[in-house]
C-alpha cells in the first residue's frame, strides 16, 4: 500500500496496484469469512464460529458522524498504528471500512471490509482502521470473555 493521501479514508494502495490473496492474508494469520449480515441474530454460521473460537462476548460499534462524539478526532485514534495481544474479530453488519496490516516485511495491506465481512486479526499484528469515504460503518465486535 503505497503513502495515506491527504485523507485517508479514499482508497489507498500500493503503485502499480497490487492485490493479496486470501491465502496470503491467512499465511499472516488473517481469517476472513462472509456471512448474512441482515440476519446476524439468527445465523448458524455465525453461531458456529462464536463456539469454534470461543467468543462469547459481543457488542456493537456504530461509527458516523451522527452517532459518534468527537468523529473526526475519533476516526483519527482508530487510524493510529497499534496492536494487541488478544485477536481483534469485526464483524461489518452495515457500511464499510478498511483495516491496514503490516505483513513479515513492514509493507501495509489495506483490506476493505464490507457488509457481511467478518475479520480476524491474530494477537500481535500491527494494524490500523479507517473508515471509507461513505463515513459509515456498524460492526459487531466479538471477544473470548468480557473485554477490559
Amino acid at each position: 500500500m503505497g503513502s495515506i493521501a491527504k485523507d485517508q479514508r479514499l482508497p489507498h494502495h500500493r503503485e502499480p496496484k497490487e492485490f493479496v490473496s486470501l491465502d496470503k492474508l491467512a499465511e499472516l494469520g488473517v481469517l476472513s469469512s462472509r456471512l448474512d449480515a441482515d440476519n446476524y441474530e439468527t445465523d448458524e454460521e455465525l453461531k458456529k464460529i462464536r463456539e469454534a473460537r470461543g467468543y462469547s462476548y459481543m457488542d456493537f460499534c456504530e461509527a458516523c458522524p451522527e452517532k459518534l462524539p468527537n468523529y473526526e478526532e475519533k476516526i483519527m485514534n482508530f487510524f493510529e498504528e497499534h496492536l494487541h495481544t488478544d485477536e481483534e474479530i469485526r464483524y461489518c453488519i452495515a457500511g464499510s471500512g478498511y483495516f491496514d496490516l503490516r505483513d513479515r516485511n513492514d509493507a501495509w495491506i489495506s483490506v476493505w471490509v464490507k457488509k457481511g465481512g467478518m475479520i480476524v486479526l491474530p494477537a500481535g499484528i500491527y494494524h490500523r482502521f479507517t473508515l471509507d469515504s461513505d463515513n459509515y460503518i456498524k460492526a459487531m465486535r466479538l471477544f473470548v470473555g468480557d473485554p477490559i
